[in-house]
């Protein structure tokens, strides 16, 4: 899906196509991922359960978190961290955390870059620098 551009950036949809409090399944060569609108800003994360693999654009976002449909295994949309393990019974199995990758706005589109990478908050702000500066002067 998307055109490339710069930078290994790939064009995953229009900012209109992902309202807030909402996420989308994009495929990316042969990555599958989620881009999840938090509160305005997207963010792009691995799309299958490190748990057991369940496909979380199945699952429901509150906010940042994503909740798996399979054994309600939690992650932050935001940084991949995972939130609260598996609840499969008697066993208490542990899920990995999530791969997230760079997104950047440019002219309504979303962009994400395709090496997945650990990146703080900031920086991810900073990918989206007119969401940033709304922020700043709000």
């Amino acid at each position: 899906m998307g055109k490339s551009t710069h930078s290994n950036y790939v064009r995953v949809a229009a900012t209109t196509d992902i309202p807030i409090g909402k996420m989308k399944a994009v495929k990316l060569e042969s990555k599958e991922l989620i881009v999840a609108n938090v509160n305005g800003i997207y963010f792009a994360t691995g799309i299958k359960c490190t748990h057991a693999g369940g496909d979380l654009s199945q699952g429901t976002l509150e906010g940042n978190i994503v909740t798996c449909p399979r054994h309600c295994t939690k992650f932050d949309v935001t940084t991949g961290k995972t939130i609260s393990h598996p609840k499969t019974g008697l066993f208490h199995p542990k899920a990995n955390d999530e791969p997230i990758y760079q997104v950047k706005i440019e002219d309504g589109n979303v962009f994400v870059k395709l090496a997945s990478e650990r990146l703080d908050n900031d920086e991810r702000l900073f990918a989206q620098p007119n969401r940033l500066l709304e922020e700043l002067f709000q």
